[in-house]
């Protein structure tokens, strides 16, 4: 598979886990429990594969700039982007935090130029325009308030920042399972002290099997991710999670209820959009 593939797969796995995770967090009244319960379940499952794959050998020799920077993009990505996409889904719902995360291509395009001097081709760019144009359209054209907006724009950021660290880490050690476990077992670990004076009550029947799914969900998108990372431009990939924007507004109605989740009939055209510029950015990626 190419860089693009991976992405793409990425984008639509992580529609999925947040469809699964906003029928989750019905049941979790606290966001920061949420999120911890999520690094840790990701966590459990990256260091399985880790072990299965033989990958966790090559820790030992790993270089320490590539194992911070693992763990810097895992703070960025995970602890902080996290927070704030738990945070947003519980304030607004997952229908209207979803669009709101497509700014993360266009913060990562101006990021990735000035740290890394990473710029997606002529082709490419041709065929993000109208992804972002669709993720907005299949949103039904929602108005979100400033205030609404913060949470689902600071996960937007931090997305858009963490490929910089991913990509300097793969430039050292060439293992996207290792870098991504090492990101995310800091990112558990520094929830865990952090939570360790908080109650981790709140959690309704049934909502805990919900949040295991979506674990094991994130865990393989991020893991694809990072694949696709080591393989393709950071604009292609933060583009390619667009396909999670029709993904979450298709499924998320039917995990919580269309009273909860509304989604408006521009959704066709807008779905349109999006996978008609995720399918060029393949073909060109």
């Amino acid at each position: 598979m190419t860089g693009a593939l991976w992405a793409a797969a990425s984008g639509i796995g992580f529609g999925l886990f947040q469809s699964v995770n906003r029928r989750a967090i019905r049941g979790i009244d606290d966001a920061f429990v949420s999120t911890f319960l999520q690094l840790l379940i990701a966590a459990v499952v990256l260091v399985a594969a880790c072990v299965a794959t033989g990958d966790l050998d090559r820790l030992a020799d790993a270089p320490v700039d590539a194992v911070a920077a693992f763990m810097a993009a895992g703070v960025v990505h995970f602890l902080l982007g996290w927070t704030f996409l738990n945070l947003s889904q519980k304030r607004i719902g997952a229908a209207r935090t979803a669009p709101l995360l497509t700014l993360s291509p266009l913060f990562g395009l101006v990021i990735a130029a000035v740290t890394v001097g990473d710029l997606p081709s002529a082709g490419a760019l041709a065929a993000i325009a109208p992804m972002v144009a669709g993720a907005w359209l299949v949103a039904g054209g929602r108005r979100v308030r400033p205030a609404d907006a913060l949470f689902g724009c600071g996960c937007a950021l931090m997305w858009a920042i963490s490929p910089v660290f991913t990509v300097k880490g793969l430039d050292g050690l060439a293992s996207p399972l290792l870098g991504v476990t090492i990101g995310m077992v800091a990112s558990a670990a520094a929830y865990g002290v952090a939570m360790s004076r908080r109650p981790l009550g709140g959690i309704a029947r049934g909502a805990l099997a919900f949040k295991v799914i979506a674990g094991l969900l994130v865990a393989l998108a991020t893991w694809w991710r990072w694949i696709a990372l080591d393989d393709a431009s950071v604009g292609v990939v933060l583009a390619l999670a667009l396909l999670s924007v029709p993904t979450v507004l298709f499924l998320a109605p039917l995990m919580v209820g269309r009273h909860l989740e509304r989604v408006g009939p521009r959704v066709w055209a807008g779905s349109t959009l999006v996978v008609g510029g995720a399918l060029a950015l393949i073909a060109v990626g």
